[in-house]
């Protein structure tokens, strides 16, 4: 590919140096003509102006003796002639030449001969410059010069070669910049090509998924590694898949052996003597444990793979969030009461909600759809709700609230309780982690699930303490117009 490279800077690089050395080249030859045609029209009409006055022998001789100083200074032929072509001065001009013998007709009908318009190093060595003698009226002659274009021409060679010495060098420089640059952009590549192409070797084959396909175009190279990409991105999809699967599979397969333990367990209760019955009972809170988290680690997978469970978002799919936090705090309105907490929902003039009391006289107000679920909403606040009640403690207040931002729908559960420390806010959606300050109990995946299914649904949930105390689980839902 480098060479393929190079060669399309190195003509690309031809094209502009000769878009440029072309047309300095004819300009200057251009130029050269014109001072060459200038120059010996000036002569011609000075000797027509002498021939008009030469009225006597004297001035005959007169113009014989320009003529011939002219003829030794510039080496040029000069012809004379009068009304009837007759030659009166003749300075070494061929007569007989058919091109003189057409230059001096033409003068002598009052016309000029065309002249050359850009002279080249090949071009002829003589051009007739003509002239009549007389006024438009009347002429009474004409005068011809055969004027030599050996200076004109090897100025203009000169000139040339001096142009296409520059351009050369100018290719040479644009070669070797080229050649820097195909380095400098293509070695990367090449590399990253190479490394792709051995992670692929390495990749297992794409299984149950359709391999991406695309007619690439371009080099080679590119192709490959293009492709290489999408075999590795089938490939990581594929693993993606099979890690979701692996955990929602194990789940599943884990739940019956724990239930029927559980069955055995229960059925032990009664026989177990008194002096094991704190060990029976840490051995049964320890599989209750169990079973919490494979139904958190099956959530979690159905959150961050809904596609290959059938519970993937869908666009025309829509919920009143207003609708959904009522029923929830319904929901979890006894749930509170027994851990001695209120919840309560509640919102300030700007939106945000506050721990105002339940008869603060604050409305919720009306508000935009969300573009969620209605189930996939409520299990986030359960998450929410769960943990504020688990962990804000006796004598805390929950409030959830809706309010309407640009284009999103935000719902917040925000509680009055201890918090966490600052260091931890971030680390809170992370699997299996719990805060340092948290009561027993929990398996850490409530907030990785509830941020899994936000995700799913291009939402934006977030953690963020409560001043002077207190946590708030706020999730943005894009809004969708009523």
């Amino acid at each position: 590919m480098r060479r393929r490279l190079l060669i399309a800077l190195t003509v690309f690089a031809a094209l502009a140096v000769l878009a440029f050395a072309i047309p300095l080249s004819l300009t200057a030859a251009t130029s050269r003509t014109q001072e060459l045609v200038l120059g010996r029209s000036g002569d011609a009409d000075r000797f027509a102006t002498l021939a008009d006055a030469a009225g006597s022998a004297g001035g005959v001789q007169a113009l014989a003796d320009e003529v011939g100083r002219y003829h030794e200074l510039y080496g040029e032929n000069v012809l004379v002639v009068d009304a009837r072509g007759a030659p009166i001065v003749n300075a070494g001009v061929e007569v007989s030449d058919v091109r003189i013998r057409a230059a001096v007709a033409a003068a002598r009908r009052n016309q000029r001969p065309q002249q050359v318009d850009r002279l080249t190093p090949w071009s002829a060595p003589v051009m007739l410059i003509a002239r009549p003698v007389g006024t438009g009226v009347q002429v009474n002659g004409a005068v011809v010069i055969e004027a030599s274009t050996a200076a004109a021409r090897a100025t203009i060679a000169r000139v040339w070669a001096v142009i296409a010495v520059g351009a050369l060098g100018a290719m040479v420089v644009f070669v070797l910049l080229a050649l820097v640059l195909s380095r400098w952009v293509l070695r990367p590549l090449a590399a990253m090509s190479d490394a792709v192409a051995e992670l692929t070797a390495t990749l297992p084959k794409p299984r149950g998924r359709a391999p991406i396909t695309r007619n690439y175009g371009g080099p080679p190279e590119v192709r490959d590694l293009a492709e290489s990409v999408d075999a590795m991105a089938t490939a990581v999809a594929d693993s993606a898949d099979a890690q979701h699967q692996l955990v929602a599979d194990t789940a599943h397969a884990m739940r019956n052996p724990l239930a029927a333990l559980m069955i055995r367990l229960d059925s032990l209760e009664y026989a177990v003597p008194g002096q094991a019955s704190a060990t029976f009972r840490g051995a049964t809170a320890e599989v209750e444990r169990l079973t919490a988290l494979l139904d958190d680690l099956l959530e979690l997978a159905v959150a961050q793979a809904p596609a290959s469970f059938g519970t993937a978002a869908s666009a025309d799919e829509r919920c009143d969030p207003a609708q959904v936090v009522a029923d929830r705090i319904d929901a979890w309105g006894s749930a509170f009461d027994d851990a001695g907490m209120r919840l309560t929902t509640a919102r300030r003039p700007d939106g945000s909600v506050s721990p105002a009391p339940p008869d603060s006289g604050e409305d919720s107000g009306s508000h935009s759809a969300a573009a969620i679920s209605s189930a996939a909403l409520a299990q986030i606040l359960d998450v929410a709700l769960s943990n504020s009640c688990r962990y804000a403690g006796s004598g805390a207040h929950t409030v959830v609230g809706v309010s309407d931002e640009p284009g999103w729908v935000r719902v917040q559960v925000a509680d009055d309780g201890p918090g966490v420390a600052p260091d931890e806010l971030d680390k809170l959606t992370a699997r299996f982690f719990r805060g340092s300050a948290a009561a027993a109990g929990g398996t850490g995946l409530g907030l990785s699930i509830a941020q899994a299914l936000a995700t799913a649904w291009g939402a934006r949930l977030t953690v963020e303490a409560v001043h002077p105390h207190g946590l708030a689980v706020t999730v943005r839902i894009p809004e969708v117009a009523r």
